[in-house]
């Protein structure tokens, strides 16, 4: 590792921001290829990239200069980041093939009046589900679904970190996902 690497991990193991932030530009670029050529996805590329300044950030990992540079480090982070990411998404794309599979069936046999009907119920538990959400993040999703801005603009207008806005989207999301299954469990006891 170089004296300005060396000066500048320590840096960010001490808490500094700009520390961080000339890494970020330093790297970025180059770890945000070797993801994409891991996944051939760019959202997901700039996901991984996020998570592993994350842990460098947070520590974990921590950087032994005697077993090799910083870059080399980084790419193995950017590497275990990729995989884990693939292996999740390759579960939930199992899950979503599956019910896939189902709906499909279902929708061949049905009128576009029923899907019509469906939609605005849709629409109805949605909008009911995000009401339920706290402030914040009813303020994350209409920004990212309904205005179509990105994970840098949300984090840019609302002046949090980028990693900050995309964990309260996850966050966000797995609230909504809850908030719809409560909605429909309701709606299938009281048809009872």
């Amino acid at each position: 590792m170089t004296r300005t690497e060396a000066e500048l991990y320590e840096r960010i193991q001490s808490g500094d921001r700009n520390a961080l932030e000339s890494l970020y530009m330093n790297y970025e670029k180059l770890l945000f290829s070797y993801a994409y050529k891991m996944t051939s996805d760019r959202e997901m590329s700039e996901e991984i990239v996020q998570d592993v300044f994350v842990k460098v950030w947070q520590k974990k990992g921590a950087y032994d200069a005697r077993k090799g540079r910083l870059s080399t480090w980084l790419i193995t982070l950017t590497r275990h980041s990729s995989i884990d990411i693939l292996r999740r998404q390759k579960i939930q794309s199992y899950e979503y093939d599956e019910r896939d599979d189902v709906d499909s069936s279902q929708n061949e046999r049905r009128s576009p009046v029923e899907d019509a009907v469906e939609a605005g119920e849709d629409k109805e538990m949605i909008t009911h589900a995000i009401s339920d959400l706290d402030y914040e993040q009813q303020r994350i999703i209409n920004l990212f679904y309904f205005k179509s801005s990105s994970h840098s603009q949300i984090a840019e207008k609302l002046g949090l970190p980028l990693g900050t806005v995309k964990s309260r989207i996850r966050l966000a999301l797995r609230h909504l996902k809850k908030n719809i299954e409560s909605t429909r469990k309701g709606g299938t006891n009281d048809d009872a």
